[in-house]
């Protein structure tokens, strides 16, 4: 036996466990088909790419120019933990004239985009056997980030005759002495649903009967928004900004989701829990976006006409798609008030064989045959909690949206619906 052979012989095996907390936790279906789809299409394939939640505009000049001034004048260094005092001041000022809600910059951390803001809040707030409650459909990290804190995600449905709204009877019918954390999302990834200042009142009266209660109002879509709906802050309505935790960012109403730029504000005991957070795992956001995020905040009230022409542009989008697909039959649609995602009612298909592809069986067998048959990547509702829809987002092109319609009309042309609408 030679001297290799023989020590690895010898060599002890390694434990290659992995801690509970990561074994619970599912990967992101949205980035896992937004990585497939891309290999594909560097593969050769034609394959339209309408999964991934990121607007097709580029960073508006005026804040890349910004940004590429900050290179140059030297803003490349370690930056506050917290965030620079520019960008904090400049955000207490946007949370005050647009959102009706008063912070100081101690208040306010920034980080590595609205994500990382949601993760740090969980972990942050919530103890081991502690219950989060989501609304389904719900955005896929939100139950992963509960599982990551040791918590548990407590799911509520909602139904597409609601528009995805939540029920406030379901919601008062769940909360226990456990229940520690409520997630709200408006306007709405997946459905696009934007809650009405009624109903967001309704949930604050429940919320201000439990004092464990906190709400994490994630409003990072709240610029991409179509009249005559209305954007309302949660930590705005009565009683309730002592018990918010308020998260936005500049990925989306911006398009600058690679430049990972998002924040928090809240009461300064829980902003500064965030704070010690992100001080022992990342540090603070790069020095460089930051600049940039100040340039974004002084375009003018909700981004300005910079802001307003893209989201002209999601609605003629929206338009065309709610009217294309609520003409094809089997299809359920609640129409997006906000964000730019259609969330639709394919389950009329499911149940049913496809010669050459097999039975489609649920929304991610029929993402599947969208893919392999039309070449269309969409994320199935399963991802998101409710396994009847599928999401499409339009944040593409006019044109390359009514390509993707006409591929799936063709793919689901020999497919009748199991059940007529």
């Amino acid at each position: 036996m030679s001297k290799a052979e023989s020590s690895s012989s010898n060599q002890v095996k390694v434990d290659i466990s992995l801690s509970p907390r990561v074994n619970s936790v599912k990967p992101s279906k949205t980035v896992a088909i937004t990585d497939h789809a891309t290999a594909l299409a560097q593969a050769g394939v034609p394959v339209i790419r309408l999964a991934a939640g990121e607007p097709d505009f580029d960073t508006p000049a005026i804040i890349a120019e910004a940004g590429i001034n900050a290179i140059r004048e030297g803003y490349t260094r370690y930056s506050p933990n917290a965030g620079t005092l520019e960008l904090r001041t400049a955000i207490c000022h946007k949370l005050k004239e647009e959102n009706g809600i008063s912070y100081t910059p101690d208040q306010i951390v920034v980080s590595n985009g609205a994500k990382q803001s949601i993760l740090q809040a969980v972990l942050a707030v919530c103890s081991p056997g502690d219950e989060v409650i989501i609304p389904a459909p719900y955005w896929v990290s939100y139950p992963e980030m509960a599982r990551l804190a040791d918590a548990t995600p407590v799911i509520l449905p909602t139904l597409i005759s609601d528009n995805f709204l939540l029920d406030p009877e379901l919601l008062e019918s769940n909360i226990t002495e456990k229940s520690r954390l409520l997630i709200l999302c408006s306007p709405s990834n997946p459905t696009g649903s934007v809650y009405p200042k009624k109903l967001l009142e309704k949930i604050a009266e429940i919320v201000a009967k439990n004092p464990r209660l906190l709400v994490l109002s994630d409003e990072i879509y709240e610029h991409i928004i179509y009249a005559p709906a209305t954007h309302t802050s949660f930590a705005s309505l009565p009683g309730m900004w002592e018990r918010t935790l308020t998260v936005n960012g500049f990925s989306k109403a911006f398009a600058m989701t690679g430049w990972r730029l998002g924040y928090i504000a809240g009461p300064k005991n829980f902003i500064a829990a965030c704070n010690k957070i992100q001080s022992q795992s990342t540090s603070g956001a790069s020095s460089i976006a930051q600049k940039a995020g100040v340039a974004a905040l002084v375009l003018g009230y909700a981004g300005g006409e910079v802001v307003s022409s893209m989201v002209k542009a999601f609605r003629e989008r929206r338009d065309f798609l709610v009217k294309s697909f609520g003409e094809l039959e089997g299809v359920k649609i609640s129409e997006p008030q906000g964000a730019f995602y259609l969330f639709i009612d394919f389950s009329s298909y499911y149940g049913l064989e496809v010669e050459g592809f097999g039975k489609i069986e649920n929304s991610e067998s029929l993402c599947r045959y969208l893919l392999d048959e039309g070449q269309v990547a969409l994320v199935p509702g399963d991802a998101f909690g409710d396994d009847s829809c599928i999401r499409i987002s339009y944040a593409a092109s006019l044109t390359t949206l009514q390509a993707s319609f006409e591929r799936i009309k063709k793919a689901l042309i020999s497919i009748r619906p199991a059940v007529p609408v």
